[in-house]
């Protein structure tokens, strides 16, 4: 037996490294360097999605100074987030609390003592948009569930969000007009957090194009770069004195999706 390292709470006062990053598939991740990334990049707080496994599957050789918080799908195999912190939550809480949203693992939130942090994976509208309409009806009651718990105190949220929001946040958005993750649901249901107040944090340090998340594994597709940025970190406006930086690592290997995070002082 060994006595797990707890780091003090973040309360911000010093900078912490926030990273979300979809594995697409936790034990796949786990053979393609995924614990050698976590010792390189130590972030305080790391958000996993598409973990597609639950604790007991895989075999935790992660470092003993973070503690694991899983939310499992109940069909095996499948979606799935994770919560990896060097210090306990206060809360803990799976799910939006809706029975029709809390079945398939996609939403983690954390309670800290400067901010809430949510972990999520938000559902694909399907290549023949057979989910849109649920998609929509997700979208609108996610930033409900988001807006209560700022009335408590800011929130951080980060994930997966599947969708491009804009034209610049895909290589080929004429092409894609019509297709999921870019219909003008989908990227309304985005535009309406912004419109809530909650900041997209990449754009606040890079307005181009050409910064993306996800790459078909099609061959050479990621090699060329026609991409799509997918996975976002958004917070509150409160922190935005906070935020001293956004990024995102298309280096990293292992999925098809790449790493992003924030930092904050």
């Amino acid at each position: 037996m060994f006595l797990r390292a707890i780091q003090p709470p973040i309360t911000i006062l010093e900078r912490v490294k926030l990273i979300s990053w979809n594995v697409n598939g936790l034990r796949a991740a786990l053979r393609k360097g995924f614990l050698d990334y976590l010792a390189k990049e130590n972030p305080y707080i790391l958000c996993v999605q598409e973990s597609r496994c639950e604790p007991n599957d895989v075999e935790q050789l992660w470092p003993a100074r973070y503690t694991t918080h899983w939310n499992t799908a109940e069909k095996k195999g499948y979606s799935g987030t994770v919560l990896f912190t060097k210090t306990r939550p206060l809360a803990v809480t799976r799910g939006l609390g809706k029975a029709e949203h809390d079945r398939e693992g996609r939403v983690l939130t954390a309670e800290f003592e400067a901010f809430f942090l949510v972990n999520v994976y938000v559902p694909n509208s399907q290549r023949e948009l057979t989910r849109l309409p649920y998609r929509q009806r997700w979208d609108a009651d996610f930033k409900r569930y988001l807006k209560r718990l700022e009335k408590r105190k800011p929130v951080v949220f980060c994930g997966d969000l599947n969708v491009a929001h804009t034209e610049i946040d895909l290589a080929n958005p004429k092409a894609n007009v019509k297709n999921h993750g870019f219909t003008p649901e989908e990227r309304a249901g985005f535009s309406a957090f912004v419109d809530a107040g909650f900041v997209d944090t990449f754009r606040e340090f890079k307005k181009d194009g050409g910064h993306y998340t996800w790459w078909s594994q099609m061959p050479g597709v990621r090699k060329r770069n026609i991409g799509w940025r997918l996975d976002y970190f958004l917070i509150s406006k409160a922190l935005r004195p906070r935020l001293t930086r956004a990024f995102i690592q298309p280096d990293i290997m292992g999925s098809d999706h790449c790493p992003i995070g924030i930092e904050l002082k």
